[in-house]
């Protein structure tokens, strides 16, 4: 089959504008980290607030936008809000410290990075460090490890740290920023899943400014503790009690170095939205979003998972005795780093793919196999 040339592609429509742009470089750069999600949180409901007819948060910091909150058929359009992070574990004596994991932070990328330790009296700087290589002797490296990582926050003793309000348990973010690459990626750290979070508040401007009537009520929700299990949606789906739930979050661009497409898969950033193939991924529904895609001429690509997608559509498929769920993915490269990248046009097609999804689901849409 040849190619499709150039000319023939349909044109990109641009979805994301100006405005809504700045509002996505202030809410990554905006520590989330997992369980400490809030302020990241109000910055979301400020800027969903025009959009909706209410909103609330959870007791563990969940968001939720509602529209049409009286209808009795609901719909979740859901991301999660929480980043990846550290504790501090151990200080010791000489004012060092170790941390200890709060979701899949890599200890392979830690080395040479600055950091901030969220503490009561406010950020305390410091970096994790890392023998020079002139020192490093020996026929065999030791490589980083959860074991070997510690932090430097310029202190010569235990009682200093703690003078600075650093104690066991703070958290620690990275304080890398969003930026913008060759006009063509989105970069920085969290955009797993902040950039969900960022397009279903995108979906929820694009109904309001096109003056769309929805005939269900429509749950714009922002989970929190994904990182740590899919916690967060576990919680919010028992209390909205959804009918069906379309999920966005990331998946890997596997076209760069060191990765098997043989077994993760053929995806590349600038290809489309992704549609996943799961046990938890209601088919009839995954059928609607991708007759939706072709209607609409929105590029995609398709993914297989095995026993569970990883992600929040698990929690809310096996909730409430089964709810209909489907996930659409943002190919992203280099997860769980801080140069995380998404293509824009890719931000544009997965806002599209749920925007007029969701215009093709009916009141009391029955997604029942048989029917």
């Amino acid at each position: 089959m040849n190619k499709m040339k150039d000319e023939e592609k349909p044109k990109h429509l641009s979805v994301v504008t100006d405005e809504s742009l700045k509002f996505f470089e202030n809410y990554i750069n905006n520590p989330s980290p997992t369980g400490f999600e809030y302020p990241g949180q109000k910055l979301w409901l400020d800027y969903l607030a025009p959009y909706v007819d209410e909103s609330f948060i959870d007791s563990y910091g969940t968001a939720v936008g509602v529209i049409n909150p009286k209808a009795d058929f609901k719909v979740v359009i859901e991301a999660h809000a929480d980043e990846i992070s550290w504790f501090v574990n151990y200080i010791t004596a000489e004012g060092l410290i170790y941390v200890i994991r709060n979701g899949g932070s890599d200890h392979q990328i830690a080395p040479s990075k600055r950091v901030n330790i969220h503490t009561e009296k406010g950020l305390v700087k410091a970096v994790f460090g890392w023998p020079a290589i002139h020192t490093r002797n020996g026929e065999k490296e030791e490589a980083p490890a959860l074991k070997n990582i510690f932090l430097d926050c310029g202190c010569t003793s235990r009682e200093e740290v703690e003078q600075l309000g650093i104690h066991v348990g703070c958290v620690i973010t990275y304080e890398d920023e969003f930026m913008v690459l060759n006009d063509r990626y989105y970069v920085g750290r969290a955009l797993d899943n902040r950039a969900g979070g960022f397009m279903i508040a995108e979906v929820a401007r694009l109904l309001k400014e096109n003056k769309k009537d929805l005939p269900f009520g429509l749950y714009i929700v922002n989970s929190v503790q994904e990182e740590i299990g899919l916690r967060g949606a576990e919680m919010i789906a028992q209390r909205i009690k959804p009918n069906v739930a379309i999920v966005t979050d990331v998946t890997h661009d596997t076209s760069t170095p060191m990765i098997n497409k043989i077994t993760q898969g053929d995806l590349a950033c600038g290809k489309g939205p992704v549609v996943s193939y799961a046990p938890a991924v209601q088919t009839n529904l995954n059928k609607l979003l991708i007759k939706t895609a072709q209607e609409n001429s929105i590029p995609f690509q398709r993914q297989a998972s095995s026993r569970s997608t990883g992600t929040d559509t698990d929690a809310f498929a096996y909730s409430n005795g089964g709810v209909p769920s489907a996930l659409i993915s943002l190919p992203l490269r280099y997860m769980h780093t801080t140069v995380e990248m998404i293509h824009k046009e890719d931000v544009d097609n997965v806002i599209s793919l749920i925007y007029h999804s969701l215009l093709n689901i009916q009141n009391n849409h029955d997604f029942t196999y048989g029917k």
